[in-house]
């Protein structure tokens, strides 16, 4: 196979139809993507209110900041990727009034081939009345995998909160590679 050499101020190519263009490449050496799957989620004003104990929480967003592809579905607080690879995601979440007597709070980026898992106890002597947790991972995910994020508590009083403020609690995701 030829390899063909290109010169110039800059390189736009691959277009997939007359009005999308797959990558580009301006004279400077930038590389953009414009179709690479990426996605921001986030709270927006509604908080996840006296969260219940022993039981997995799916995480639940209002609206997309941004939705590259269309491949974050907020009906069902799922991303499903579009293609094999892998995907960087990343959780945070301010929770609020934080039970001290319970055992242990657990964020969770729950992928069909994995769960990653962010544990801490909030041993304060006192409860809490907020707390940041984050968590990031680099998955791999075949095509039509999905992604989504669950809060737990063990034990203690069903009182802890999951913020609703867009600037504390959101779910992002791209594919690195």
């Amino acid at each position: 196979m030829a390899l063909t050499k290109v010169t110039g101020a800059g390189v736009e190519g691959l277009n997939l139809s007359s009005s999308s263009t797959a990558i580009s490449i301006d004279a400077n050496g930038h590389v953009t993507k414009p179709l690479q799957p990426a996605f921001s989620v986030h709270k927006n004003g509604t908080s996840q209110n006296n969260v219940s104990t022993n039981s997995h929480h799916t995480v639940v967003w209002a609206a997309e900041l941004y939705d590259v592809n269309s491949d974050f579905d907020l009906s069902s607080e799922t991303f499903t990727a579009p293609v094999t690879g892998k995907y960087q995601f990343n959780l945070c979440m301010r929770l609020g009034n934080l039970d001290s007597a319970n055992a242990y709070y657990v964020s969770r980026i729950v992928t069909s081939n994995n769960t990653y898992s962010q544990i801490f106890d909030p041993d304060f002597g006192q409860d809490q009345a907020y707390w940041f947790v984050q968590l990031s991972v680099l998955a791999d995910m075949d095509a039509s995998d999905t992604a989504y994020a669950t809060f737990y508590q063990n034990g203690g009083t069903a009182q802890t909160d999951i913020d609703g403020s867009q600037a504390y609690t959101n779910f992002t995701g791209f594919l690195a590679c």
